[in-house]
């Protein structure tokens, strides 16, 4: 489908226009006065519009699930712009389908309201009390979940986490106003809601669990007894690629014939697999194609390995040599070449199969994805918070090579090509900017790298056990000192010209 431009003004995004919104842009079959909420859901950026609202969206275009309107929330400051440019809207947004074959526009109305964000999160914990709330969903980004910087178990030790134990009735996290919520609900005879989190974790069901049922103990365990025994924290995968929002974005919108001051593009694929567990009902999920399961952990693997990790393959050599994109980097010959040989030597051989594909057939699907021109997905949008993705995302690759007697030189690559990047500066000279949380200790750690490699591995969140590993560290300072002496493309060629059977 070829994108359709207008020559006129572009229609301002409001409800009460919805019918004044060219023909070839979808829009919402029911009306806001058709919906109630069941849903609150914290962190609503780009990707819990183009995924999650996505399915409830479809849903109520069937005439279903229109007693599961969303409510967003925020815990941070800069989630109050988000929620300005959508109440300007009616919590409306334009997805813009970025095909190869062409562009499409559709507005989604799920959403209903959007709670004020403020000190102490008072109307957050009201909405999360209030009965008509069964699912509390979270897209709040791996680093989120307040990760004990030594063991990556939630850290109770954490300024936030002391403050909401100490303060449960004024929360500052995400975290502690659930807690607060559900101490409402349970001291008004109410049923817990399903806390459900849609972020790139495995188990990510379970680090919800431990980090609210953790809270909780540390200022009232029998409430943590309480939830630990009625509610559900059901594990799940989420997938979409949903680039950042940009001038370029807004203006397709424009060309689309909308006035969209928040519009989100995205690619066209989308996939979700959820396990089939909620203590306080679901909409019909399966209905719009989302995979109820009572094992989650098999795809989820297979993502994020395969997918997520590849990412990361990707990502962090095309900042070193300036490569924008993703798709550019899948068009650049030596970083795809390293990238098919780490997926198809070091990453599948410890991915398994799940119902309906292969490792193989999903690096397949991966490949073409990430070959889409279409998605201007940056580098620097997927190598940001590499201190979260690489524990998560590569390291769990490292550790089954290393136990299997597997090669692990590519992998080491991949690391020493992160612990580059952190450096600061690309090989053209420019700067990277700030793209983590912690990069200035990352900054410093790798730049004293450069002369001692074993001051990154000693990093161990992010490094692991591998620190210890001889052939790991031996091959991680040999592709380190080589990056540094001869450049990354210099190492991508060496890595690639060696078989599998040198490795």
């Amino acid at each position: 489908m070829s994108p359709v431009t207008h020559a006129t003004p572009p229609i301002q995004l409001r409800r009460d226009k919805l019918a004044e919104l060219p023909s070839t842009v979808g829009t919402p079959s029911y009306q806001h006065s058709d919906l109630t909420p069941g849903i609150v859901h914290i962190g609503l950026g780009n990707f819990h519009r183009a995924h999650q609202a996505w399915y409830i969206h479809q849903l109520m275009q069937q005439g279903k699930a229109r007693d599961w309107a969303i409510i967003g929330a925020g815990v941070r400051g800069y989630d109050a712009e988000m929620r300005q440019r959508l109440l300007a809207q009616g919590y409306l947004t334009t997805l813009i389908e970025l095909d190869p074959k062409g562009v499409s526009a559709e507005v989604i109305g799920p959403m209903i309201d959007y709670l004020p964000i403020e000190a102490g999160n008072a109307a957050l914990v009201r909405g999360m009390a209030d009965p008509s709330i069964r699912i509390v969903s979270l897209t709040v980004t791996e680093g989120g979940y307040f990760p004990d910087a030594n063991t990556g178990a939630f850290d109770t030790d954490h300024d936030d986490i002391l403050h909401d134990a100490a303060n449960p009735n004024h929360p500052r996290t995400a975290f502690g106003a659930i807690v607060a919520a559900l101490g409402i609900r349970r001291a008004n005879g109410l049923t817990p809601f399903t806390a459900l989190s849609c972020d790139n974790l495995q188990g990510n069901g379970t680090i919800l669990r431990n980090c609210i049922v953790g809270l909780a103990r540390l200022s009232d365990p029998d409430l943590a007894d309480w939830i630990d025994r009625n509610g559900a924290f059901p594990n799940s995968m989420v997938d979409c690629i949903v680039p950042a929002t940009t001038d370029q974005v807004i203006s397709q919108c424009h060309a689309l014939g909308v006035d969209d001051h928040a519009p989100v593009s995205h690619e066209n694929f989308r996939q979700w697999v959820i396990e089939d567990d909620f203590c306080a009902g679901r909409p019909p999920f399966e209905q719009v194609g989302v995979t109820l399961t009572k094992d989650v952990h098999g795809y989820e693997a297979q993502k994020l390995r395969i997918l997520n990790g590849g990412h990361q393959l990707l990502a962090n050599v095309g900042e070193i040599l300036n490569v924008p994109t993703i798709s550019a980097c899948m068009q650049d010959p030596d970083i795809l070449a390293f990238f098919k040989k780490v997926q198809i030597e070091e990453i599948l051989p410890h991915v398994d199969a799940v119902p309906g594909t292969t490792p193989q057939d999903y690096l397949g699907l991966v490949e073409r994805r990430f070959e889409n021109t279409a998605i201007h997905d940056t580098t620097r949008r997927v190598a940001f918070d590499g201190s979260a993705r690489h524990p998560g995302f590569v390291l769990p690759s490292i550790r089954d090579a290393i136990a299997s007697g597997a090669s692990i030189n590519g992998l080491a690559l991949a690391e020493a090509l992160w612990c580059r990047m952190c450096a600061g500066i690309r090989e053209d000279g420019s700067e990277i900017a700030a793209n983590d949380p912690v990069w200035e200790d990352l900054r410093k750690t790798a730049l004293a790298a450069k002369t001692n490699p074993g001051l990154w591995l000693a990093q161990d969140l992010y490094c692991g056990e591998f620190g210890d590993d001889s052939q790991f560290t031996v091959a991680f300072d040999h592709w380190l000192d080589g990056i540094w002496k001869n450049g990354s493309r210099a190492a991508l060629a060496e890595y690639s010209s060696h078989s599998s059977s040198s490795n």
